[in-house]
């Protein structure tokens, strides 16, 4: 190489110097302007959600209970000196527990039976073996001649022309021992099989201290405990929501219509029209009551299991072992108890929703720096909804509406993120309670970028913290 040549290569060393310099420090603004710019993510297509949703479920297994819990904040229980002896009522959004007395004493459910057997019957509907508007075969077990004298009837006979749907409704309102039967062999061909579908049903839903033996509830040998049967009760109206509109809440039921008579009936002229009301006598009596079930026998005393919507907030009750000589009695003890304990719920708590006012779930984007993408999404990892105290509200809806967020969440993030991972938390506050937090996650997947790249992060979060604290 000549002297001349040579006596330029420290002029070119010091030229690439500083175009690399050069380069870096653009590379450098450009990544301080993407933290200082960070624009709002588009929503994630329906593939990214999913993963998101499998992530979660992943990492926090209890996404995936849908049971009964306790409230998310210390909360202490009145004495509501209810005349049963055994009760409970949750909130159905969350599953919250906010009231409960000896919930986990074994009780026989009696007729509260019915609503496990339509459980499995709507099940079976929605699997395909079975459709509302058949007509089913009555069996002589289920003729109401054959039952026993004490037992409840929907009032079938021989010959007589019915769909499923009208037996539904026969279990729903008349509380009908023969239309158990009739269900219980159409779907399954005898007892003994549709009781075993029962019994996996509970134990699918994880009830330990629930069995049936039968599916009418007229057995004392058939048990379950307020807690298990709230949750079950819970779970039903969470799959199958038209069974209240459609069936429960119906005031009555005449049988049989002229379309349902056997021909022997109709010549004779002898068969009336019978109507009965319905056994549930909370309907009307609370605003908002859509539900569920009645039960009665002696070794159980008065049972019901009763919900009720108001102004977006819906509560569950189940009250056993209520006291009464005669079915008025019982009556009157049960809608006193349910009185007291929803008024109590109602007065005392209501659902909050999370950001629904902006349309969403609440969201902060955070850039990411040292990454092959410019920003993440911090997510809830949980539902939002929750049950909040009124705590000296003016009405449950001033309660929920002052809920308000604070969130501890990184100015950025230096490399990948993966989707489903913590990098911050939530917390919700009314007044200066807080009532809940939870992690906020990462949405998406973000790989991170080279050991340039990582390198270069470094250097901007330093000096953005140095600038931070210089301002202070």
């Amino acid at each position: 190489m000549s002297k001349k040549n040579r006596g330029c290569l420290p002029l070119l060393i010091v030229l690439i110097f500083l175009v690399l310099l050069a380069g870096w420090g653009a590379y450098l603004f450009g990544e301080a302007k993407q933290v200082l710019g960070v624009q709002p993510l588009p929503s994630l297509t329906a593939t990214q959600q999913r993963y998101l949703e499998e992530s979660l479920d992943a990492r926090y297994p209890e996404r995936l209970s849908s049971g009964l819990s306790p409230l998310p904040y210390p909360y202490e229980m009145p004495d509501l000196d209810l005349a049963a002896g055994c009760a409970i009522i949750v909130d159905t959004a969350t599953g919250s527990i906010l009231y409960e007395k000896n919930a986990d004493k074994p009780v026989p459910p009696a007729s509260l039976t019915k609503i496990v057997e339509m459980y499995v019957i709507f099940q079976a509907v929605q699997d395909g073996e079975a459709a509302l508007d058949d007509v089913v075969d009555l069996p002589p077990q289920s003729w109401a001649v054959n039952l026993p004298p004490d037992a409840s009837r929907m009032g079938l006979a021989e010959g007589e022309r019915v769909t499923l749907r009208e037996l539904l409704l026969g279990l729903a309102i008349a509380s009908g021992n023969d239309a158990s039967i009739a269900c219980a062999y159409h779907i399954a061909g005898s007892m003994d099989e549709f009781v075993r579908r029962m019994n996996v049903a509970v134990q699918e839903l994880g009830l330990t201290q629930t069995r049936f033996v039968e599916s009418s509830g007229y057995s004392a040998d058939n048990v379950t405990t307020a807690r298990e049967f709230a949750a079950f009760a819970l779970a039903y109206i969470r799959r199958f929501p038209f069974s209240l509109r459609e069936f429960h809440s119906r005031e009555s039921l005449s049988y049989p219509l002229r379309r349902n008579m056997s021909k022997a009936e109709l010549d004779s002229g002898r068969k009336l029209t019978y109507t009965q009301k319905n056994t549930n006598k909370l309907l009307g009596q609370i605003k908002g009551c859509d539900g569920l079930k009645t039960g009665f026998i002696e070794e159980s005393g008065y049972n019901i299991s009763v919900t009720a919507e108001q102004n977006g907030t819906r509560f569950l009750a189940v009250t056993l072992r209520g006291p009464g000589k005669g079915t008025a009695e019982g009556n009157k003890y049960r809608v006193e108890d349910n009185v007291k304990l929803f008024g109590y719920a109602f007065s005392s708590f209501a659902d909050y929703h999370g950001d629904r006012k902006a349309g969403e779930e609440h969201a902060w984007t955070v850039a990411l720096l040292g990454s092959k993408e410019d920003a993440v999404r911090l997510v809830p990892a949980f539902d939002e909804t929750f049950t909040v105290p009124i705590m000296g509200q003016d009405s449950p809806t001033a309660a929920a509406s002052s809920v308000y967020v604070t969130a501890d969440i990184p100015g950025m993030i230096l490399g990948g993120v993966r989707c489903g991972d913590q990098y911050g938390t939530i917390h919700y506050w009314l007044g200066d309670t807080e009532l809940r937090s939870m992690p906020l996650v990462a949405d998406r997947d973000a790989e991170e970028g080279s050991a340039f790249a990582r390198m270069s992060g470094r250097l901007v979060m330093y000096a953005m913290e140095k600038a931070r604290e210089f301002r202070k």
